[in-house]
């Protein structure tokens, strides 16, 4: 067990709705050099999760809270995601991005690069590639899917990272287990990008972006949305100040197992030893 260097300062915000900071901390692991460049996360009711990183691993294990805030990770092990052959992923194949649990707890990833969406009966299983709609083959290098969620019914849906021009909407696109869809659009605006979606216990889509330049540094905002005929109903939650957060990617809303919402977000440290894995939480009140 590695503990961990706890941060309970939260920094303003321009934009806050019904969230209630939870806790900050910095994760660390010492001489794991595949350690880093998370892009995905899934929290449990108990406390476990699920990780993905963009060099092609899962990691697994325990956030630890003390009074409801977050004071410490225990990484249980992490392993290489397979392709189809049962052989760890490896070149450009390696860029996961977006990771989903569907209902039955199978393991859902999404790339980009060699853009596609692959499942897993579980994290040490093989992959069997889901189909792929015409879209996927235009999206920008190093710009796919780059967010993924699952709702209740099994409906799976993705978002790539960007839209094509700054004022062109992001396409979400939804597979219903035998076909895709481009169910609806989300407005795009200032510089943000996509960066992870998630579907929350109360059915709505939980969608992070993320904004980042040399003068500004890396900013974040966090919109919500109704399922219904499309998406309905956006309402930003979170919007950082520019520069005041590290580059978060993942986001998981879950209930705990006091039936409390909470929203966990995980940074990308890009391997870089300016940067770190921040993991940060809020309760979701409404």
């Amino acid at each position: 067990m590695t503990r961990l260097l706890a941060i309970f300062l939260f920094l303003p915000l321009t934009a806050l709705a019904d969230l209630v900071p939870a806790g900050r901390l910095v994760w660390e692991q010492e001489n794991l050099s595949s350690f880093g460049g998370f892009s995905g996360i899934e929290v449990f009711a108990d406390g476990r999760f699920l990780a993905i990183t963009d060099r092609g691993n899962f990691f697994w294990g325990e956030i630890k809270r003390e009074n409801g805030e977050l004071v410490e990770v225990h990484l249980d092990d992490h392993t290489a995601i397979l392709d189809s052959k049962g052989t760890p992923l490896d070149g450009l194949n390696t860029d996961a991005e977006g990771l989903a649990i569907g209902p039955d707890g199978a393991i859902y990833v999404s790339f980009e690069g060699n853009h596609r969406i692959m499942r897993h009966s579980d994290k040490f299983a093989a992959a069997e590639f889901l189909p792929k709609h015409p879209d996927f083959a235009t999206l920008q290098r190093n710009s796919g899917m780059e967010a993924l969620a699952i709702d209740r019914s099994g409906n799976i849906y993705t978002i790539p990272e960007r839209s094509g021009t700054l004022t062109r909407p992001f396409p979400v696109y939804q597979f219903d287990g035998a076909e895709w869809t481009r169910f609806a659009e989300i407005a795009r605006s200032d510089d943000f990008l996509i960066a992870g979606a998630d579907v929350g216990p109360d059915g709505r889509l939980y969608v992070l972006e993320r904004g980042a330049s040399l003068l500004r540094g890396f900013h974040v905002r966090i919109r919500r949305f109704t399922i219904a005929d499309g998406l309905q109903d956006d309402e930003t939650l979170y919007q950082s100040r520019a520069g005041n957060l590290s580059n978060f990617e993942g986001i998981s809303v879950w209930l705990d197992d006091t039936g409390q919402t909470r929203l966990t977000l995980i940074a990308d440290d890009n391997f870089n030893a300016f940067q770190r894995t921040i993991i940060e939480e809020y309760l979701v009140v409404d």
